[in-house]
């Protein structure tokens, strides 16, 4: 069982209520008491971009259909399941909320509910699934909100920019998941309880380097480590590491994919990018390398 988590109106700030479908259940709109409404698209997740929107390139409707073929084919469930082993401690009190910054599908934080689920249904001690867990999808791209509003319909489905306030309050959010997406350190900071946790998963270097130059993919930034704890600095502090590796066997189709959901995809065409890799083999062996880091809110945050 999940439950609504608290949200605030990206206008003035109140707070957002359901307003449901009579007879339904379902939730058409999300309005606060200055009347500013927000209504639930026919795919069932809700727009909070406002003013201008925003400045930064969505992935398209392509790059989500990419993402979707290579993550349902499992490539990467070792990593969900880890980064949902990495959550489940830190969603163990009353009625916690979980943040999934980036969500895109919502593939990583499906994952995450169904390990609660599972754990909850084992006899493991997670208090969290009987009381409830608000879950909260955020993602700038409508076309990704699509899909992770049919994968995760108990969560809240957010279209939003990072970069703008969270539509949260001040400590009211467990855990906020981050799977290669941007981080606002300053807007993390505000939402994250004291007792919470940020878990941020990075590329480590090597990652999909067999095909990485024929696929056209970016490159790992060897400095990338650096600059995540840099950005950090002052509001969050280093609480552990995981380093997975994933041996994959991905055929001509699944380097597509892997290329096209990602970053470099916004400046490619599928037949071309087919087409320079004619000359792979059926199948291709591929290291995939990911590191799973969680930080705890420092006990000064940086204003």
């Amino acid at each position: 069982m999940l439950s609504r988590p608290v949200l605030l109106c990206p206008v003035c700030r109140q707070d957002l209520q359901a307003v449901h479908e009579g007879g339904t259940g379902r939730i058409r709109a999300l309005a606060c008491r200055e009347r500013h409404s927000f209504d639930a698209a026919r795919q069932g997740y809700f727009n909070m971009l406002v003013g201008k929107g925003t400045a930064f390139e969505p992935d398209t409707a392509e790059m989500v259909a990419a993402r979707t073929a290579f993550l349902d084919a499992g490539h990467y469930r070792p990593l969900a399941d880890a980064l949902a082993r990495a959550a489940a401690p830190a969603l163990n009190g009353p009625a916690p909320t979980i943040l999934d910054s980036g969500t895109g599908t919502g593939h990583y934080l499906r994952a995450v509910l169904d390990y609660l689920e599972s754990a909850h249904a084992d006899g493991a001690a997670i208090p969290a699934v009987a009381d409830g867990v608000a879950a909260v999808g955020l993602d700038i791209s409508k076309f990704a909100l699509r899909r992770a509003a049919k994968l995760n319909p108990e969560a809240i489905n957010l279209v939003g920019d990072v970069w703008q306030p969270l539509p949260l309050p001040d400590a009211a959010v467990d855990v906020i998941t981050v799977v290669f997406a941007p981080r606002n350190a300053a807007e993390f900071a505000r939402v994250l309880k004291p007792s919470g946790r940020l878990i941020v998963v990075t590329p480590r270097a090597g990652h999909l380097g067999e095909i990485a130059s024929q696929a056209g993919m970016l490159g790992i930034d060897p400095a990338k480590d650096e600059r995540l704890a840099e950005a950090l600095a002052g509001r969050f502090s280093a609480l552990s590491t995981q380093d997975i590796d994933v041996d994959l066997s991905l055929s001509r189709e699944d380097v597509a994919n892997i290329a096209l959901m990602g970053p470099a995809g916004h400046h490619m065409d599928r037949a071309a990018l087919i087409g320079r890799l004619a000359g792979l083999p059926p199948t291709t062996g591929v290291s995939a390398r990911f590191r799973i880091s969680v930080f705890v809110p420092s006990e000064n945050r940086a204003a």
